[in-house]
């Protein structure tokens, strides 16, 4: 039997649950989680959140994780549009990669110093590793991914576009808003944690309300809170 990993901390797994998702999954500082859970009754400080989110985030997004690899490996991704975006740490420039599946499922999130062949390799192989090869690839006319899909056997799988690309450059905004509002990153590593964690929560609780009727759209989001709350179930 597992041991719980809630046992050292004095509030409830629903209350670290709740600020974990607040922070997460919106743009909110810190100490705007503070506020929400205390006018919600519950005595939180700040550095609670932030403990908290570094050391719950990664179990919840695994957990996240699992249950939907089951799903994903059903229905094959067989389109992927690549991307990515620049990141400021300490001044120095890094690059934020990104595959986002044909229906809008963010596949994989990859942070790297270099955007160069070997990177862009190392990437790909990561995302078909979990996900199989896809029998599309959407780039921007990247270099490097060119140079990578020589490498994998998949150059006429290739695609290109002049607005081809827009589901994957769309997909950096969420990361965006929630970056600024952390006030950016102070290493490549707390980049790549969060990186993960802000994917599985997103994918979790994304719903494509445009294409989705008022009904449907609200039967989605209610059964992704119950599953959410289902994760406390060790």
């Amino acid at each position: 039997m597992s041991q719980n990993p809630f046992r050292y901390f004095k509030a409830s797994p629903e209350i670290i649950q709740l600020g974990m998702l607040m922070y997460v999954r919106f743009p909110l500082w810190l100490r705007n989680v503070q506020d929400l859970l205390h006018e919600r009754g519950i005595d939180a400080c700040h550095e609670s959140v932030r403990l908290w989110v570094d050391r719950f985030g990664t179990y919840f997004a695994n957990k996240i994780r699992n249950r939907r690899s089951e799903a994903m490996r059903r229905f094959k991704q067989w389109r992927w549009h690549l991307d990515e975006v620049f990141v400021k740490i300490r001044g120095k420039t890094h690059y934020r990669c990104r595959a986002v599946a044909h229906e809008g499922e963010v596949l994989e999130a990859w942070v790297t110093k270099n955007h160069d062949k070997a990177a862009a390799v190392k990437f790909l192989r990561k995302a078909m590793k979990s996900y199989g090869n896809p029998e599309v690839v959407v780039t921007d006319k990247c270099p490097s991914y060119c140079a990578a899909m020589k490498v994998i056997g998949n150059e006429r799988r290739e695609e290109t576009g002049r607005h081809s690309n827009k589901r994957a450059e769309n997909y950096h905004q969420p990361f965006r808003r929630r970056e600024r509002a952390m006030s950016r990153f102070r290493r490549m590593r707390s980049l790549q944690k969060f990186a993960s964690m802000h994917l599985s929560v997103h994918n979790h609780f994304n719903h494509q309300r445009n294409i989705e009727r008022r009904a449907g759209f609200k039967s989605l989001r209610d059964a992704a809170l119950r599953e959410w709350r289902e994760l406390l179930v060790v």
